[in-house]
């Protein structure tokens, strides 16, 4: 289990998520030559939300360059390049996009390492992003990481803030492994307490983001900021709900999780995508498979419908569990002899999500 620094006194000053993956991918490239940044649209006048801007100028372009619309081929030439010693970094920018390279990532770039017995590696990082933002639909929308949490060889991360972005990202790079890295839209604008010297969020570290013995909310990516919104919903009620982070998905860290649900005995995971065997159903079996039918844990998962992501702003607010809903759950699980509770809706709006403009 790790901490987040809270303020100047644990290190650093306030950063955007965006920025702080700039920072992380600068400060490797200035590190190690070998590693490289390429991608569709990562050299254009927006920079992938900001955070490529810059990268070409400073690096040059042999290390910085925009590929073509091609996600199969240019998955291809990045699983080369990190097997002949490189360390790529393929930004793929959306990831539903992600599935048109899914033979090179599941049968090669995951397989490699084994095959060869340990003798060659695959040091690659996919970039990509999730989430909705002004009606994208059911393209555009999609957040499929449980689909890579099935491959092994394949890591996955999916940080919630700025300091586990960088973090996270620098440990992703210098990692012999492919990591698929994943970051929500609606995150990059979010500030958290970056320290300006480099630094690893390791893989297999889940953080308690708020402690609490009522019960147990386990949030990915941005859900751990709606979650921390529905624990100050809850506590308008008297109820307090302990918020765990995983933040690496593959390898996960079930024992920071286990070790809640077991005092708090209620376990509610909220997700960023389709509950069916998702996230939450993997750990959800995790804690009760090793807790055991006599610890008594009581078990929900949040997440999408089994339908398509919807475009409209009414249908999405319908769509995507938020701080509301997962504070109604979580009241139902601790008090289920009482009459249904609601908080106010506009108490449960989040800030950035009203002031975001799109266009991705």
């Amino acid at each position: 289990m790790s901490t987040l620094p809270d303020g100047p006194a644990g290190g650093g000053r306030l950063l955007r998520y965006v920025d702080a993956l700039a920072e992380g991918m600068i400060q490797e490239m200035e590190r190690d030559p070998r590693v490289f940044v390429f991608g569709l649209d990562v050299t254009d006048h927006k920079g992938i939300q900001g955070s490529t801007l810059g990268l070409r100028q400073r690096f040059g372009a042999d290390r910085v360059f925009g590929t073509p619309l091609s996600e199969d081929a240019m998955t291809g030439v990045a699983i080369g390049a990190a097997m002949a010693g490189l360390r790529p970094i393929h930004v793929h920018i959306r990831n539903d996009f992600l599935m048109l390279a899914m033979n090179q990532l599941v049968n090669i770039a995951a397989k490699t390492h084994a095959m060869y017995g340990g003798a060659v590696n695959v040091p690659l990082v996919v970039r990509s992003m999730i989430g909705k933002s002004w009606g994208q639909g059911a393209q555009h929308s999609q957040a499929l990481h449980a689909l890579f949490l099935h491959v092994p060889g394949l890591k996955v991360v999916m940080p919630s803030n700025a300091h586990d972005a960088k973090g996270a990202l620098i440990a992703a790079i210098r990692d012999d492994n492919p990591v698929i890295f994943i970051e929500h839209r609606l995150l990059y604008p979010t500030e958290a307490y970056v320290p300006e010297a480099p630094y690893t969020v390791e893989p297999g570290q889940a953080r308690v983001s708020a402690a609490g013995d009522d019960l147990t909310l386990v949030g990915i990516s941005n859900m751990v900021v709606e979650c921390l919104r529905a624990r100050e919903l809850l506590a308008e009620t008297g109820l307090y709900a302990e918020v765990i982070d995983p933040i690496w998905l593959e390898p996960l860290d079930i024992d920071t999780i286990l070790a809640s649900a077991r005092r708090t005995r209620r376990l509610l995971v909220a997700d960023n995508a389709w509950t069916r065997c998702g996230v939450g159903a993997e750990i959800i079996a995790a804690v009760l498979e090793r807790a055991g039918p006599a610890a008594g844990i009581a078990v929900r998962r949040l997440g999408f419908a089994a339908t398509a992501c919807p475009p409209a702003p009414t249908l999405e607010a319908a769509f995507y569990p938020n701080p509301a809903t997962i504070a109604e759950v979580a009241h139902q699980m601790v008090r289920p002899d009482v009459p249904d509770w609601r908080p106010d809706p506009e108490q449960a709006k989040l800030a950035y999500q009203v002031q975001f403009r799109g266009p991705f």
